[in-house]
């Protein structure tokens, strides 16, 4: 079996420090997260990437306009990372209409993945999103499972858990 890829969410700040570049390189992982790097700002990011073989993945909101997402969709590289709220998202209770609105919206100017963050609490609701997206990114649940667990082997085991009911939800419902 093959090692897993990760993706590092990071600031688009360290970025700019070559130090920050070796280390992401050095990683051995599959790409990189931009939240707060604009994508007219991220030339030089872009070319250390490309060099790396690393993927540049940035992130759209439903306040980008439809020029923005295509802008966005043309410069990254991997999957397109939809956060659907517009908010810290914390673990919902069910799925909000606007991940699917957002995922409507780029595919009118993307080819790449679409993943969505819109705080998925479990394997149902990661069904329920790849009805409409590519994949579904889970954060808040898996940190809030290490932070309830009384050591570090309880929530190694829990996310083991939850990440193989997530996985199974998702293989499930992709064809």
């Amino acid at each position: 079996m093959p090692a897993p890829s990760y993706v590092v969410l990071e600031s688009g700040g360290p970025l700019q420090h070559r130090a920050v570049r070796r280390r992401a390189a050095a990683a051995d992982g599959a790409g990189c997260v931009l939240p707060d790097l604009p994508v007219a700002e991220s030339a030089s990011w872009r070319r250390h990437a490309a060099e790396h073989e690393l993927a540049t993945v940035f992130v759209v909101a439903p306040s980008s306009t439809d020029a923005q997402l295509a802008e966005t969709a043309a410069a990254g590289t991997g999957i397109i990372y939809a956060s659907a709220l517009m908010v810290v998202t914390g673990v919902r209770d069910r799925v909000d209409e606007a991940a699917a609105v957002l995922t409507r919206r780029l595919r009118t100017v993307t080819g790449p993945p679409v993943c969505v963050r819109m705080g998925v609490a479990d394997a149902s609701q990661a069904a329920e999103v790849v009805c409409f997206a590519d994949g579904v990114i889970v954060g808040s649940t898996l940190v809030g499972m290490l932070l309830a667990a009384r050591d570090r082997g309880e929530g190694a085991a829990a996310i083991e858990q939850l990440t193989a009911q997530l996985a199974a939800a998702v293989r499930a419902r992709t064809p």
